[in-house]
């Protein structure tokens, strides 16, 4: 399952953003991954104080989301990285590596995130396929949405054939780690948050307590 939710970022960090990437030295996007044959793209140097102003604008947004914080239930995000794809680049069809080494320690990759700055209509190409089963779903999103989903999705980057496909992208680390178990407990809670003033009190509080009985038996 996944989610795309709206205006994690604001149209003022919007701006804020672009203004920054101008100034962000970009490196290989192999830098982090060296043996990743089907990673053709540019990362933010982090070395540079526009690139970390930049991630720490986009990690505020991130922790602060409410419907991000109720479908990935994170115990903690990997610092956003900020992306450019310019023509002919892409990013092959794979999966997120189990563990992202950290200067506090690995951590491990629950979910993963693609959160959008640049304006869809300045690039040709450049959509995130998921491939879920035989079928491929293709996002595309808005300046400030972002897509979450798990980190074992098979996910690719569709080649840029035209402008600049600029978007960070995150990591989390779940309190529920296992996908279908987040996945559930997501739903019940959304069934509870949207239907549980239509019950009588007795059954909402039954509701509640299976919610929350679920959370402390599922959570690591």
């Amino acid at each position: 399952m996944f989610l795309l939710v709206k205006n994690v970022l604001s149209p003022a960090e919007v701006d804020q953003v672009r203004q920054l990437a101008r100034a962000v030295r970009f490196m290989d996007g192999r830098a982090s991954n060296p043996h990743n044959t089907a990673k053709k793209n540019l990362q933010a140097d982090m070395t540079g104080a526009e690139a970390q102003k930049a991630s720490q604008i986009a990690g505020a947004a991130i922790a602060g989301n409410e419907e991000v914080r109720n479908f990935a239930f994170p115990k903690r995000i990997a610092t956003p990285l900020l992306s450019r794809y310019e023509p002919g680049m892409t990013y092959g069809a794979h999966s997120d590596a189990a563990f992202l080494p950290l200067p506090t320690g690995p951590m491990r990759s629950d979910v993963s995130a693609t959160l959008f700055v640049g304006d869809p209509a300045a690039y040709d190409g450049g959509e995130l396929r998921i491939h879920l089963g035989t079928e491929t779903v293709t996002i595309k999103g808005n300046p400030g949405e972002m897509i979450v989903y798990p980190s074992n999705t098979l996910h690719e980057v569709a080649p840029v054939t035209r402008g600049e496909r600029l978007a960070f992208f995150t990591f989390m680390e779940s309190v529920i780690p296992d996908h279908v178990q987040r996945e559930l407990l997501y739903t019940l809670n959304e069934v509870y948050a949207l239907e549980g003033l239509k019950m009588d009190w007795e059954n909402r509080t039954r509701l509640q307590y299976v919610s929350n009985s679920l959370h402390r038996i599922w959570a690591k």
